[in-house]
């Protein structure tokens, strides 16, 4: 068989016209030889009927008691609708199809409620389906634990859903279905002459994902990385052929630009100078108690400064306030990213971001680079500027992106 894992967004399912357009790139890919696997969200976004949060909703507005394994047996319906609709669009059209929930496609979880990992797919279902010339369609973002549980799988969970029967299927290839043409240099809502990358590395993908790109979830590129299935992102709309990723490309000095906006930069102050690393323990320790995740870390003689979201802000201030600690908050900050394999072998990427972002009048705070990204720190009122400086500087407007 020439397996091929298709995976539609909300969006691509949202609304009648949608669902066409989906169906058809499905029969098309069955037309032209391959045994398609479709993985579906649930249909459209808030305030829609249907849509995860419209679900939750039902119970969170009216302030109703639920724990979150009944949070996510709620959550998980959205896209059961969706695997049992989608499947009803292709057998109008001709086409045997079996809805599925994830537990009935094989995909076991742990019992981390609400943010599950996949911890094994039993393929036999599926196998048998498509040996019957029929069409599966499973229910992304959810599986079953040991114990017969309903879990869902956090933020992107049906991208991970299809990365992850793609890599248990071995499929030839994973199609990710969205409203846009693929993964674009920069955001075009900033930049609008922003181009589409043809091809680019799963590590750049991630990179851009964790720095604020929203196009395809890091967790379900990286499980793609390491079964060695290429991924493809393209419209469900238009007939580009989107964004290929995989290992196989030539490395740019820099690929794409991301940003975060909605974040707080926090200095906590050591009470006692000549104590540093016991102030930094007991820091980091009344943060971790809280649960809150923190990032830009930067350790000085007289304290650490790092960044929150901007929601986060007072419940990170209080709690190192108790443990007697000063702390100087500053809301409505931002972290623009440059990500590009080919920057470890070209010397003063670093000197020509700052340089870019002082010429655009931009200030930047704190700095942080990794392999293949370089982060900036600097006020969200100046992320439009400092975009566009950087996007000019490495010329990411070129053709052959």
């Amino acid at each position: 068989m020439r397996i091929i894992v298709q995976k539609f967004g909300g969006t691509s399912v949202g609304d009648e016209e949608a669902r066409l357009k989906a169906r058809d790139r499905v029969i098309s890919a069955k037309k032209q030889g391959f045994d398609p696997v479709v993985v579906v969200s649930a249909m459209g976004r808030r305030p829609g009927p249907y849509a995860t949060d419209s679900l939750l909703d039902l119970v969170r507005s009216k302030g109703l008691p639920m724990d979150a394994r009944g949070l996510d047996l709620l959550a998980s319906c959205g896209e059961v609708i969706s695997c049992v609709v989608m499947a009803g669009y292709l057998k109008a059209a001709g086409y045997e199809a079996v809805p599925l929930t994830g537990a009935q496609a094989g995909i076991r979880t742990d019992a981390q409620f609400g943010d599950a990992s996949i911890q094994g797919i039993n393929t036999a279902r599926l196998l048998d389906v498509l040996a019957s010339g029929q069409i599966p369609v499973v229910a992304g973002f959810q599986g079953v634990t040991d114990d017969g549980e309903i879990t869902t799988l956090g933020r992107g969970g049906s991208d991970t859903t299809a990365t992850a029967l793609g890599v248990a299927l071995r499929a030839e290839c994973v199609e990710i279905y969205t409203d846009v043409e693929g993964v674009m240099t920069v955001d075009p809502k900033i930049v609008p002459e922003a181009r589409l990358i043809s091809a680019i590395t799963y590590f750049e993908v991630e990179e851009l994902a964790n720095n604020g790109a929203k196009v395809v979830h890091p967790r379900a590129v990286h499980i793609a990385q390491q079964g060695g299935i290429p991924v493809r992102v393209r419209s469900t709309f238009a007939e580009s052929e989107g964004t290929f990723i995989t290992d196989d490309v030539a490395r740019r000095v820099i690929t794409g630009i991301a940003h975060v906006d909605g974040l707080a930069r926090i200095e906590a102050v050591y009470p006692n100078p000549a104590e540093p690393s016991r102030a930094r323990v007991a820091i980091l320790k009344a943060i971790s108690t809280i649960g809150i995740n923190v990032d830009f870390i930067n350790v000085t003689p007289r304290a650490i400064l790092f960044t929150v979201k901007d929601e986060f802000a007072k419940a990170v201030e209080e709690a190192l306030r108790s443990e007697g600690f000063a702390c100087h908050v500053m809301a409505e900050c931002a972290k623009v990213s440059v990500v590009g394999a080919g920057m470890q072998e070209v010397p003063g990427v670093m000197a020509r971001v700052v340089e870019a972002l002082h010429r655009a009048g931009v200030h930047i705070m704190q700095t942080v680079d990794s392999e293949i990204t370089i982060s900036c720190l600097i006020d969200q009122a100046s992320v439009a500027q400092a975009v566009r400086a950087l996007y000019d500087e490495f010329d990411l407007g070129a053709p052959g992106m």
